[in-house]
């Protein structure tokens, strides 16, 4: 039978597979791609981040590659989301649906107060991070982002992740404008008023907002994870009716 590609997109935390614990079972009903970012390797040392080289790797993703058809649904988390929805905005045919969890779409809200006052803290610390250690720029930008205290990174996998957070471009710096006319939904952990102004700005343009426990990382409750695969099965049912 036939299986609709759902392609996943992780965020700056855990990537590929690990960045989808909850949502590792919809392999069983769909054609599930668990992606890693540009940078994003478990051997390898980290790189500067792309928003271009990631939109490229999803449009990638969702290409004919022998199974029969092209496209499928997107769900991305954080800085993620931003690739996912150039993608959407360049190729709007290959997206049957976007699924955005805490998207940090700075670039669509920059004038909005909750998104303004985010830049106004962290670009300082961007703006010296090439100045700044892995180590350094990782405590600093957790206590700015989520007022926690943070451990020495101490395994080479800590330490790569730390120099991975330190490549990341800023958010409010991605090519993103315009919102993609494909059936969206946003999905937010309640706890951070700049992931709802986000939420909002993208109701408003049409798409649904859900809200479920688990802070920065929704998808990980078992609320955002029924929120998710509902969503994907009713537009994916919704496609299936248009096509016959």
């Amino acid at each position: 039978m036939f299986k609709q590609r759902v392609v996943f997109v992780h965020g700056a935390g855990p990537f590929g597979a690990a960045a989808w614990l909850r949502q590792h079972g919809m392999a069983l009903t769909y054609d599930a791609l668990f992606l890693r970012r540009h940078g994003f390797d478990p051997v390898a040392e980290p790189v500067e981040s792309s928003f271009s080289v990631d939109t490229a790797i999803i449009l990638r993703s969702l290409a004919d590659d022998g199974r029969g058809a092209a496209g499928g649904h997107v769900v991305a988390h954080a800085e993620g989301a931003i690739a996912a929805m150039m993608a959407a905005v360049e190729r709007p045919e290959l997206v049957y649906s976007l699924t955005l969890v805490e998207p940090a779409c700075l670039s669509l809200t920059a004038e909005l107060p909750a998104t303004a006052a985010h830049r106004a803290l962290m670009q300082p610390l961007f703006d010296v991070r090439h100045q700044l250690s892995d180590e350094d720029f990782q405590r600093e930008f957790v206590r700015r982002m989520f007022a926690a205290d943070l451990q020495e990174p101490a395994t080479p996998e800590e330490k790569r992740s730390a120099r991975r957070l330190r490549l990341q471009a800023p958010s409010w710096e991605a090519p993103l404008h315009i919102v993609p006319g494909v059936p969206t939904m946003v999905l937010t952990g309640g706890w951070e008023p700049l992931y709802e102004e986000i939420a909002g700005y993208l109701q408003e343009t049409g798409a649904l907002h859900r809200i479920a426990a688990g802070g920065h990382r929704p998808q990980d409750s078992a609320e955002g994870d029924r929120a998710i695969r509902s969503f994907i099965a009713d537009v994916g049912r919704s496609r299936s009716v248009q096509a016959s």
